[in-house]
């Protein structure tokens, strides 16, 4: 699937839309180069399990919890990760457990440790905005992205193969 979110408010709304169409469960692994919007994407995945306050990227802590109205979401930036094993040392294992929410930018700096994702999304600068594609690898992922294939607030912003925007 892919999408051209044209501004950040396009962004937190895919992300919304995401954080619905997870259903408060999940791995996905956000990647795209700095400045891509990985953060703003977080923002709305977690206004939508009903967090209302600011979202700032835990470079330095790694992961930074939120429990939201029954739904447990971690938010980890691998950026600074020195080693995947350091993902041992903060309880990672636990961290990524299955009833739990699990937004992961910077994914590749955990490669070799991480399971895999149920979706990953890669964002990239685009003349205006930002492109995001969106690939599932499980079944849980594949059936989130059949929620968000039938969202219509994401009508607009869906690429067909031919590079357009969805009318």
């Amino acid at each position: 699937m892919q999408l051209r979110l044209d501004d950040e408010d396009r962004q937190v709304a895919f992300g919304e839309c995401l954080g619905r169409a997870l259903e408060g469960h999940g791995r996905v692994h956000l990647t795209g180069e700095l400045g891509a919007g990985k953060t703003t994407l977080t923002r709305g995945i977690l206004r939508a399990c009903g967090h209302r306050g600011a979202v700032k990227s835990p470079t330095y802590t790694l992961v930074e919890p939120y429990e939201l109205e029954g739904v447990l979401v971690h938010h980890f930036d691998l950026y600074r990760l020195g080693d995947p094993e350091e993902l041992e040392f903060i309880g990672g294992r636990d961290l990524l457990a299955e009833e739990a929410l699990c937004v992961i930018e910077w994914p590749e700096r955990g490669e070799g440790w991480l399971p895999p994702p149920d979706l990953e999304v890669v964002l990239r600068l685009a003349d205006r905005g930002r492109d995001a594609t969106l690939q599932a690898h499980s079944a849980h992922g594949r059936a989130a992205l059949e929620r968000l294939a039938a969202m219509p607030e994401l009508a607009g912003c869906l690429v067909d193969t031919e590079g357009e925007t969805a009318q």
